[in-house]
């Protein structure tokens, strides 16, 4: 868990590091551009995230199983899928972005440096792919340190680049863009470099690529309802922007510096969730099932520990967190951004325990009830926000998370206990 936490942090410092140095250099109505590009971007990295987390699922099982074979095949039919999901999901992308711009209506003031950054991003959606493809292919097999340290090479080119297209080559917004895009693409050559030179067991043949439709599709059936999982977040999260942005620039500004702040901080309940996917399902494919009990109960513990730890750094640190943004003496800001931060912070342990019953369920195959929980987000999150406007304003958009999380805790929590204690007795009877 600890490299993949430490992998988050660094690869959510792309955005944070854009939104410092776009904030410091470009002013507030360019931090408010890429505020409001914010769900409209996840919207479409989540998917591939999700999507390359599914396939990495049955990889961890057949590694898991010692099929080497399998675990072959599978990578290769990894490929093809991400190959084409990068064609669609780009094509839809770049023809939908400015319409879905206007259809949250993001103000005009903000708009073209929104737009400016999204479409960049969007082009490149085939860098992100791949390189979460990469990440997760080495997690699956247990090695989570090596797109760590790719992850933080990447990181630090960066903040160079950030710098170089802003202030060298002057290009606005989309320079922090082109920046993200060209570090995950150097992110992926050493991956892919490595990866098939390190490790023998990924290293595909040419008769691996050859199509295998019952592992095409069972990679499918795992990915697809992970990528739905966080779609369907993204979209509840558009929801929230686009009430967000009919309360005016300061509070999308303000929205923007909080939420990369809570971005950072939850990626230890994140994390924790992942490591726990791949380690139940390398347990699964061994059919061991004891020590999935132990590691389920070990992610609940971390969950809940480090939730309330992060909580309270977050909500200590606030001020000068916030400050990094858009510097000292916007006290309008900072309230509005610490009111949301004290919201979340001290509800984060709700987080964790979501994380560990979603990758639980996950790790053991059960991937139409994590769609499910997904789909409890996303309705819980919709009806927040749009309620939020009507009755709550900026308290209910503070809000909206922390009912989303509560919502989806409470089904998957119930939907674990039933469909676990079904598979442990079945698991019993066949051992």
């Amino acid at each position: 868990m600890l490299p993949i936490l430490i992998g988050n942090i660094f690869q959510q410092l792309y955005g944070m590091v854009d939104a410092v140095i776009v904030g410091r250099t470009l002013g507030e109505v360019a931090l408010g551009g890429l505020g409001a590009s914010n769900a409209v971007v996840f919207l479409l990295v989540g998917f591939t995230f999700g999507l390359t987390c599914g396939f990495s699922v049955l990889i961890a099982q057949k590694f898991g199983a010692n099929d080497a074979e399998g675990v072959k095949k599978a990578t290769a039919q990894g490929f093809y899928l991400v190959i084409v999901f990068t064609v669609i999901l780009t094509l839809i992308a770049v023809f939908t972005a400015k319409p879905l711009l206007r259809l949250i209506q993001t103000g005009d003031d903000i708009f073209p440096h929104a737009y400016a950054y999204v479409i960049v991003i969007y082009g490149g959606l085939g860098a992100a792919m791949f390189f979460n493809f990469f990440s997760n292919l080495l997690r699956s097999i247990g090695d989570s340190r090596t797109p760590l340290y790719f992850l933080i090479i990447a990181s630090v080119l960066n903040i160079g680049l950030d710098y170089l297209f802003i202030l060298v080559f002057h290009s606005g917004v989309e320079g922090a863009a082109y920046a993200t895009i060209i570090s995950q693409l150097v992110s992926v050559i050493l991956s892919a470099v490595y990866t098939f030179v390190k490790y023998p067991v990924l290293r595909v043949r040419l008769s691996d690529f050859k199509p295998d439709f019952k592992i095409l599709l069972k990679e499918v059936y795992l990915g697809i309802p992970m990528a739905f999982q966080f779609s369907l977040v993204s979209v509840g999260l558009i929801f929230v922007q686009a009430a967000l942005n009919k309360l005016g620039t300061t509070y999308v500004v303000s929205f923007t510096a909080a939420s990369k702040i809570d971005g950072v901080a939850c990626q230890f309940m994140l994390a924790t969730g992942v490591a726990l996917a791949v380690y139940v399902g390398q347990n699964y494919g061994a059919k061991d099932y004891t020590r999935i009990k132990q590691g389920i109960k070990a992610g609940f513990l971390l969950a809940v520990i480090g939730s309330l730890i992060c909580g309270a750094l977050v909500i200590s640190l606030s001020k000068p967190l916030v400050q990094l943004f858009i510097g000292a003496g916007r006290q309008e800001i900072y309230d509005l951004a610490f009111q949301y931060l004290c919201i979340n912070g001290s509800m984060y342990f709700v987080l964790g325990l979501l994380g560990i019953y979603r990758n639980a369920l996950q790790g053991v195959g059960k991937s139409l009830l994590v769609l499910i929980g997904g789909g409890v987000e996303f309705a819980v999150r919709m009806v927040v926000s749009i309620l939020a406007m009507k009755y709550w304003g900026y308290m209910g958009i503070c809000f909206a998370s922390v009912l989303t999380w509560t919502g989806a805790t409470v089904y998957l929590a119930i939907a674990y206990t039933v469909s676990m204690k079904k598979f442990y007795e079945t698991a019993a009877v066949t051992a």
